[in-house]
């Protein structure tokens, strides 16, 4: 059998297009549905650990609202961020139309302490940042989320730099993959 001229370019022409095709795909994935994102620092011990991969599904944002509990990745306001900007893997404390505050190292919704025992360890204390120092009571927009890590003491969030917008949020961590001992759904504290 001898490969004629006419073969070769169908074989190169099936290939140029299944890679178009893969790539296509992917991309419209990447874009659309999922991205991987990886943890980098200590903000969300023991729960995330940097150096984790994660996968950010960026589709049920389109059809509900962010709950509080949700792990999220979001693009970090300026202040947060020196240089060309970052994404931050953060869980949402603080949902649009509460007021938030910090007291004795607990945090209150609308005046109740919240309770975060399904992520948080009953001694964890929580100490304001500069943007919730003495007490002061954040009252978040129809737009704002109120984001802290878990490993409150490492974590730059909304304590420090106020509260995100919604428009800031790509989407929720929802799947560890990497590695291997961590493989599986991402704990949401619900």
């Amino acid at each position: 059998m001898t490969l004629t001229k006419d073969k070769i370019i169908d074989g190169v022409l099936d290939l140029v297009e299944t890679v178009v095709s893969s790539l296509a795909i992917f991309f419209v994935v990447y874009i659309f549905i999922v991205q991987p994102h990886q943890v980098n620092g200590h903000s969300m011990d023991p729960n995330l650990q940097t150096g984790e991969y994660l996968l950010t599904e960026k589709v049920s944002y389109r059809f509900n609202q962010p709950e509080r509990g949700d792990v999220i990745v979001f693009r970090a306001p300026e202040s947060a961020c020196i240089g060309t900007g970052c994404d931050y893997i953060k869980r949402i404390i603080g949902l649009p139309g509460e007021t938030v505050q910090v007291i004795g190292g607990k945090i209150y919704i609308n005046g109740q302490q919240l309770d975060e025992s399904a992520y948080l360890a009953e001694s964890v204390v929580t100490s304001p940042g500069a943007y919730t120092a003495n007490e002061r009571e954040v009252r978040l927009s129809d737009n704002q989320y109120f984001v802290s890590g878990d490993n409150r003491a490492y974590s730059s969030d909304s304590r420090y730099w106020g509260p995100i917008e919604r428009e800031s949020i790509i989407g929720k961590a929802f799947f560890s993959y990497w590695p291997v001992a961590t493989f599986g759904l991402i704990d949401q504290g619900k």
